[in-house]
Parts: structure tokens; sequence; C-alpha cells
């Protein structure tokens, strides 16, 4: 893969850019939901932040479960839109809105009644036990908005608006910046509810979200009609979502699921140590964002590029969203390795070990997020494509085959410690970007069908 851009790519390169930043900037501001507990939570004291820690990983892998179903109906409507077939944009979005609503329906019911036993699963200490089935309870409330949201936001990225769910995220995270320590520490009529607080200015603004999301796919203005005609179970169309959607689905889990494995390793080495990992797992999070930004601008433009029949431009879209991710991340990374110190005593100061431990998580994975980077625009070409098996594999891959085998055997068995769990970050990072360079270059995702369904 050449990394420098020809000068007939510029255009090309203009397009994506244009298209991820928005996206990367609707990444940032819903990241700052997490930070922003990790900032006032972290006054609490490091228990708080252990709590949280524990619970994030296993909210991430329930979510996972439907938000690959988005994916699946932000891909369909990439398709239609480069077919120019508005019926089935609009019957599409109706659809995706419709099974999503009662999958998250299932999904909040299913998490706020396991919270304890999937707490004590994941090895939650009596220190951090309480902290963490309460933060898990009143998140799981918020998943039918929260999907809702995403549901949303995916649909508008497939035919290419990126601005207005920005303009979304920015409102309601600014509304959460003042409801975090309201809720948390209480105020006037409203009393102080600690962790749970956290998680009910969260639940408050997902709410707001998805109504404001609702509305404006309903108005027809942006590009998507919902039609109350469109909203009536279709198996076929069903069936199609399922083939597209359903690798991505299982994709995320195994992601949150390999979050969640981690988390047991890193259990046994006290509640200090996980809120490192926590601090740590934070500021990856953050750091990754314009790689998401440019793996779903990739997806976006590859899936109408795939509906045009224009195979080459998928390909030159792939190739430059590659270069921008690797030079962007090792530059982050760079800055990240040089003030890691800092950054972790900003969210718990005073807390020396839990710094030096979350200061050397950060130092040991910086150099790899350009790799990191490449792996997931690489998953979006193959996202954009349907060929959503390809990024389930190369997941598996990184997560299951290289990143938790070699965490518990460098933490279990030598004298790494819980540093080891540390290093297996890096040395997936580096397997798994080559073997999707490898993959994209030998190009089996040009060959997938498009989407073929019609009403």
């Amino acid at each position: 893969m050449n990394f420098f851009v020809k000068q007939s790519e510029r255009d090309t390169l203009f397009s994506l850019l244009k298209l991820s930043g928005p996206i990367v900037l609707a990444n940032i501001l819903q990241t700052a939901y997490q930070l922003i507990d990790t900032f006032w939570l972290g006054r609490l004291g490091a228990n708080a932040v252990a709590a949280v820690s524990l619970s994030f990983p296993v909210l991430f892998l329930v979510i996972s479960l439907g938000i690959g179903l988005t994916i699946g109906g932000s891909i369909m409507v990439s398709q239609y839109k480069g077919m120019d077939n508005q019926r089935m944009i609009d019957y599409s979005s109706a659809q995706t809105v419709l099974v999503l609503f009662f999958t998250s329906f299932l999904l909040a019911l299913v998490g706020y009644f396991t919270s304890e036993p999937l707490m004590r699963v994941i090895g939650a200490k009596d220190d951090v036990f309480e902290g963490a089935v309460d933060y898990f309870k009143v998140s799981s409330i918020g998943f039918i908005f929260l999907f809702l949201f995403f549901v949303f936001q995916s649909l508008m990225r497939g035919i290419g608006n990126v601005v207005v769910p920005t303009y979304v995220v920015f409102s309601t995270v600014v509304l959460n910046l003042f409801l975090d320590p309201l809720f948390i520490y209480g105020w006037w009529f409203i009393p102080p509810m600690g962790i749970s607080g956290a998680a009910m200015a969260s639940v408050i603004t997902q709410a707001l979200s998805a109504i404001m999301g609702i509305l404006i796919l309903s108005s027809g203005r942006y590009g998507i009609k919902l039609h109350w005609k469109d909203f009536n179970f279709n198996y076929r169309w069903f069936k199609e979502l399922i083939r597209i959607g359903l690798p991505s689905s299982i994709e995320m889990s195994t992601r949150a699921l390999g979050l969640t494995m981690l988390i047991t390793l890193v259990t046994g080495f006290g509640s200090m140590v996980v809120a490192s990992y926590g601090i740590g797992a934070r500021i990856l999070s953050f750091v990754i964002i314009p790689a998401l930004g440019l793996s779903a601008a990739t997806t976006t433009l590859v899936g109408q590029y795939i509906g045009a029949n224009r195979i080459n431009k998928a390909h030159e879209v792939g190739t430059l969203s590659s270069k921008v991710a690797f030079y962007s991340l090792t530059a982050i990374g760079a800055l990240l390795f040089i003030f890691a110190r800092p950054l972790t005593a900003f969210f718990v100061p005073g807390e020396t070990q839990v710094i030096n431990n979350g200061a050397m998580f950060i130092k040991v994975m910086a150099p790899s997020f350009g790799l990191l980077g490449i792996q997931m625009v690489i998953n979006g070409v193959f996202n954009g494509a349907g060929f959503t098996l390809a990024s389930l594999l190369v997941s598996i891959l990184s997560l299951w085959i290289i990143r938790f085998p070699l965490a518990y055997l460098l933490s279990h068995n030598t004298m790494l410690s819980y540093d080891g769990i540390w290093w297996a970050f890096p040395i997936s990072n580096i397997i798994a970007a080559a073997f999707a360079v490898l993959w994209f270059r030998r190009g089996d995702w040009k060959r997938r069908k498009r989407v073929s369904v019609n009403v």
C-alpha cells in the first residue's frame, strides 16, 4: 500500500475528509459522555471510577448485540443511495427503526434484571460491586433511547448527511455537562445519587437525542422520510438486514466481550489496577475517534460507490482512508506518549498508584495507534461492500486469537504482571493490521453482491 497521495486522488481525499470531519466531531462529543462521567466520578475516588470501569465493557457488550444491525441498515441505505433509489432509502430506514426498537426493548429488560449476576461474573469486588450494579441498572433503562439515536445517526450517515446528527449530539453533550454534577452531587430538590447519578444524566440526554432524531427522520427534510405504512414487519427485508448486519453485530459483540474478558484479568490485580485500566481505556476510546470517523466515512462512500457499481473508486477510498488514519493516529500516539502522566492525573488527582499504572498503559499502547487506525478503516471498506464477515474475522483475530490469550500469558506467566495486559494491545494491533491490509489487497470484497430487496 503506497502511503503517498497522488494528484488524481485529491478530489476523493477531499470528499473523504469532508464526510469524516463531522463524524469525528460527533464521535468526540459522544465520547465526552464517558469522559465527563470519569471526570466527576474521579472526585468521588478510585472506587467510583473502578465501578464504572467494570460496568462499561458489559454495557458495551449488551449494546453491541443491536448496534451491528444499525450498521447493516446504514450499509443498505448507502447502497440504495448509490442506486438513486429514494423509495428503498425511506423503506429501509423505517424497517431499521422498527427492528431496533424491539431489539433495544428486549436488551433493556435483560440488562436491568441481570445486572447483579453480570457484575459477579466479571469479578466485581465488594468495594465496587454496589456502585457497578447501580450504574449498570440505570444505564440499561436508556438502551431504548440510545439505540434509537444510533439508528438515526447511522441512517443519516448512510446517505452522507453527517452534519445534522452532530448538532444533535452537541446539544445533548452540553446538557450532560451540567446534569452530571447535578445528579451525582445533588442540588435543591434533586438528592445526591453518586455513581447512579452519572448514569441518570446520560439516560435523560439520550432520551432527548432519540426524540430529536426520530422527529428529524419523520420530517423528510434531510434526505430520509419515515412513512407509517412502512412500519410493518417484512421478512425478506429483515433477512437481508441479518445477512449484512449480523456479522457486524457479532463483530462488535466480540470486541465488547473481549474488553469484558480483559476486565476479568484486570480485576484479579485489585481495584487500583482496574481504575488504571478504566482511565487508559477511556483515553484509548477518545484517541481512536479519528479512525472511527474515517471508518464510518469509508463505509458510506464505499457503499455508495458499490451501489453505483464504481469499484475502482471504492478501492481508492479505502487506500486514501488508510493513509490518513495511519499518519493522524501515529501523530496522536506520539503526543499521548509524551503527556501520558499528566493526562492520567487529570482524571484521578492524588491517586499516585493509579496515575503511574494508567500512564504506563497509555505509553505501551500509543506507538501502535496508527496500525489500529489502518485496521479500522479497512474494516470500513469491508462493511461498505457488504462483506461484514471479513470485519468479524479481523476482529476475532485481533481480540480472541491474539490479545486475550497473550494478555493472560504475559500477566500470569512472566515478571510483567499486570503490565503484560498492556503489552497485549500493541502486539495484537500490529498483527491484525497486517492481516487486514493483505485481505484488502486480495480484493475479495470487490466481488460482493449489492443489496437487492425491493417493495
